[in-house]
């Protein structure tokens, strides 16, 4: 086959093939996964090669694939191998447009096909846990809804080197189609704009239930992001929200938060990057969060005063279950509503500490009863015991209620 792992230019391509392309990995550690090897025939037709553990039961269908993608990007006099690892289509399917882009091919892709599932979440769901899952690697997404996080974030951003931005791009998107998430919200984390530009381009109209917006530092840069979402939906005829949750990782952005949640009607939430914060000001990030307290507290003000929730940072240390129980109910008592995952095992405790408790919820129904018996009565005056009960508490409890009933803790009928 030749230089298998060069990208550079072959002397004597056919039309249309200027370079090899090589897409996926393949070692040790492989599963769920495949790579493919695009590059000139010299036979003058195109060849398909499968190296794969379960050709006897899936070889046809591998090569039907192959022959599909060759069809749609117009490649002839090619000569491509798959070597497979156990890959799912979606993730087949990405690993060969990629390798075909690679060298030098433009089509558009066959159909994904697509996972029946919600057609809108809501501006105001559980956001407590969102699982990040590097954007290149499709077996972290097969079974992360087992998990049961309320999200997931397929990760374009830090978790992706540089060089495989393209591959992640493809992939993301076919998992959006693709891969049930079993009911958790279908988050992606884009790259800092401009980059982010491209992976909207990609990935809109896929519809992904939420963008992720990193470094964020202004509210112009979210009045990009709505543009450019406008636009692509427009020409797509696409009618349907895509959240956005920006993340505030400077001191400026931090400055800034109100204006930034407040720069579009799609802003759910805020959240905050606390490696990139504490390095802005020059400080070292510690399990106590002291040197984080501030931009913290501000950002929280700024949600509730824009009327989208709070969300907190990840926990870096996964083996720290105790750590992270006491950071998320530190969390929760300040005001977050949720923060991110970095680890599946992370998602009970996370869940735990953000659940209302039993006494919660049952001082919240009495006054949420106790305001319902005084609105019959036509009385102004809502009172629960010996306190009198001010609307602002009324509509906290209310919020705990919705919460609870979202979490299971209730049923819808209370």
């Amino acid at each position: 086959m030749g230089s298998r792992e060069s990208a550079s230019a072959v002397s004597g391509s056919p039309p249309g093939v200027r370079k090899s392309g090589v897409a996926g990995r393949m070692d040790d550690s492989t599963r769920s996964d495949c790579r493919i090897f695009v590059e000139p025939s010299e036979s003058g037709r195109n060849e398909i090669q499968i190296d794969s553990k379960v050709e006897l039961f899936f070889g046809e269908s591998i090569r039907k694939t192959v022959e599909e993608f060759l069809t749609a990007f117009g490649a002839e006099q090619v000569r491509i191998a798959v070597e497979d690892r156990g890959a799912l289509p979606f993730a087949l399917k990405s690993r060969i447009e990629c390798a075909l882009r690679r060298a030098g091919f433009e089509g558009k892709a066959p159909s994904a096909g697509r996972v029946d599932g919600p057609t809108q979440t809501e501006r105001t769901r559980l956001r407590r846990s969102r699982l990040y899952l590097p954007g290149n690697e499709p077996k972290f997404m097969i079974n992360a809804g087992l998990h049961r996080p309320d999200a997931v974030i397929l990760d374009l951003e830090d978790s992706v080197h540089p060089d495989e931005k393209d591959a992640a791009r493809i992939v993301v998107r076919n998992a959006l189609a693709s891969v049930d998430f079993m009911g958790a919200e279908r988050m992606v984390r884009i790259n800092q704009l401009p980059l982010g530009l491209d992976d909207m381009a990609e990935l809109v109209p896929e519809s992904p239930d939420l963008l992720l917006l990193p470094k964020i530092e202004t509210a112009e840069e979210v009045e990009q992001v709505q543009r450019h979402i406008d636009r692509i939906q427009m020409e797509a005829g696409i009618n349907r929200p895509i959240w956005l949750m920006p993340i505030l990782e400077s001191a400026l952005g931090i400055e800034n938060a109100f204006q930034i949640a407040t720069a579009s009607k799609s802003v759910v939430a805020l959240t905050i990057g606390l490696e990139d914060y504490t390095a802005d000001l020059g400080v070292k990030k510690t399990k106590e969060g002291v040197e984080s307290l501030f931009a913290r507290m501000r950002l929280i003000n700024a949600a509730h005063a824009a009327h989208v929730q709070a969300i907190d940072s990840v926990f870096g240390d996964v083996g720290d279950k105790e750590g992270l129980l006491a950071w998320a109910l530190g969390s929760r008592a300040l005001g977050f509503e949720g923060m991110g995952c970095i680890h599946p095992r992370q998602i009970e405790p996370i869940h735990q500490a953000f659940a209302p408790t039993t006494e919660e919820i049952q001082r919240a129904l009495k006054i949420v009863a106790a305001f319902a018996e005084a609105s019959e009565k036509g009385l102004s005056v809502v009172s629960l015991g010996s306190r009198m009960i001010d609307p602002p508490v009324v509509l906290r409890a209310q919020r705990l209620v919705d919460v609870a009933r979202q979490a299971g803790l209730l049923p819808n009928e209370l």
